[in-house]
């Protein structure tokens, strides 16, 4: 039975159904779509800032989330800013790439999660190492067709499968976690 409902912060469908399924039935997360200006710095630096604002926005329980992808050859870019990459398309991502030999990437879903105005944001993060490659699978979800994890992309993989290792997963998971076990304050990577 659901015992909790906490808004969390996104105008991405998608996204709401994979979270959902995540967090089964330990608690209801009500989605809202809020304009809410992202300041330039670390990922975790992006998202307490988010989460703080949308508290004061919502005046309530609020969890925000902040999706990037880090290329090894290029030192972690683009990071937090692969919204303005997305841009260029799967294959603009691709040719980024090209005249390196190191395609690693690493993705990373960091939850910001705060009970309300004025309280500070706790952190929730979940990694995911893999490569870029050219583009497989179903393209109606960001940058998941080009990158692979254990010899399939994120794309192909089905959604029970991607569910229970990507890094939205690790992240939300942690949160359900956390949560469930009466908030017990939680390790940052």
């Amino acid at each position: 039975m659901k015992t909790c409902v906490i808004t969390f912060v996104t105008g991405n469908s998608n996204k709401v159904v994979e979270v959902n399924a995540i967090l089964g039935e330990s608690l209801t997360i009500q989605a809202c779509a809020l304009d809410i200006p992202e300041i330039q710095g670390a990922v975790k630096e992006i998202a307490r800032d988010k989460c703080r604002r949308a508290a004061e926005i919502v005046n309530g329980p609020v969890i925000v989330e902040d999706c990037s992808l880090e290329l090894s050859a290029l030192n972690g870019l683009p990071g937090p800013y692969i919204k303005s990459f997305l841009a260029l398309g799967s294959d603009g991502l691709n040719k980024l790439l090209y005249a390196y030999a190191d395609k690693g990437a690493e993705a990373v879903c960091t939850l910001a999660f705060s009970v309300g105005p004025g309280a500070e944001p706790l952190i929730f993060q979940g990694r995911l190492k893999g490569n870029i490659v050219p583009a497989r699978g179903p393209s109606n979800f960001g940058w998941q067709p080009i990158f692979e994890h254990n010899g399939e992309t994120l794309a192909e993989m089905g959604d029970e499968k991607r569910n229970n290792i990507s890094d939205r997963y690790q992240a939300w998971a942690m949160f359900r976690d956390w949560f469930s076990a009466g908030g017990i304050y939680p390790k940052e990577t």
